[in-house]
């Protein structure tokens, strides 16, 4: 299976990641126009009646896409479509354990050409229960937050693959952000316990929030602001969205340069 997770964090610059739920408005369009932006990685998500680690934001999209009548089996459609239109970009399932650990679809999953997965739900302690990800060639990304003390990282990373997420606050998605002190200091702790990149999200919405990240952390993680952004503005999200990733990566890039330099 192609490693497509790796490449897209190169050494000299942060790399942008991006969220959208899968079948809130038009998918695909809104998928070709993060592509389009400049974005690095994208998470599509499994829309759940319950995601619990989600704010409003997220929530309103699950709903959105499962009054649609989303499910698995479109998502992985998604997926399938998205890869023969974007050989290259990184794509990751994220979403609860309900709807990603029934037997097969892994397999499903990396048939369609999904390169990793987050499962929000299931603790280090029971990493087994994702085993099938792992044989089936699919990066398991962790979640690391600001109460992972040094006692409990090594469970979170034993097993980890492409990249580690860093959940910056304590909280659900979208409501508010870390100080950039914190997120250093965080960032350089975790860098010194696992040699994989380390991504920052939760709250990040502005150019100049993704910048500061971009100083200090091999990825940025943007989610909420983007699928604000597909409830607003309907069959005209695509261009809103691209415009708005387009914006996000110009700012992460000098700010990487600037780390370098």
């Amino acid at each position: 299976m192609t490693n497509r997770l790796a490449p897209a964090f190169p050494a000299d610059r942060a790399a942008l990641v991006t969220f959208v739920t899968a079948g809130d408005g038009d998918t695909a369009a809104i998928l070709d126009a993060l592509v389009a932006g400049g974005a690095d990685v994208i998470e599509l998500g499994m829309p759940f009646t319950d995601p619990m680690a989600d704010g409003p934001a997220i929530q309103a999209a699950n709903l959105r896409s499962l009054a649609k009548g989303t499910r698995t089996a479109d998502v992985l459609a998604i997926a399938a479509a998205f890869r023969q239109r974007h050989p290259a970009t990184p794509l990751v399932l994220m979403g609860y354990a309900n709807t990603m650990t029934p037997p097969g679809f892994a397999a499903k999953a990396a048939a369609a050409g999904v390169d990793g997965m987050i499962c929000v739900d299931i603790p280090a302690e029971e990493a087994d229960t994702l085993a099938e990800f792992t044989e089936a060639g699919i990066d398991v990304i962790r979640l690391a937050t600001p109460t992972t003390d040094a006692a409990r990282l090594p469970a979170v990373l034993a097993g980890a693959s492409g990249f580690l997420y860093y959940v910056s606050v304590a909280g659900i998605t979208g409501l508010q952000q870390a100080a950039q002190s914190s997120i250093a200091d965080a960032v350089q702790r975790l860098k010194a316990a696992t040699p994989l990149p380390v991504a920052v999200g939760f709250g990040v919405r502005t150019p100049e929030q993704a910048a500061a990240i971009a100083r200090v952390a091999d990825g940025v993680v943007v989610g909420s602001a983007i699928v604000e952004l597909v409830g607003q503005y309907g069959s005209d999200a695509p261009e809103r969205v691209r415009a708005y990733i387009h914006s996000l990566s110009t700012a992460i890039h000098a700010a990487s340069k600037e780390a370098v330099a």
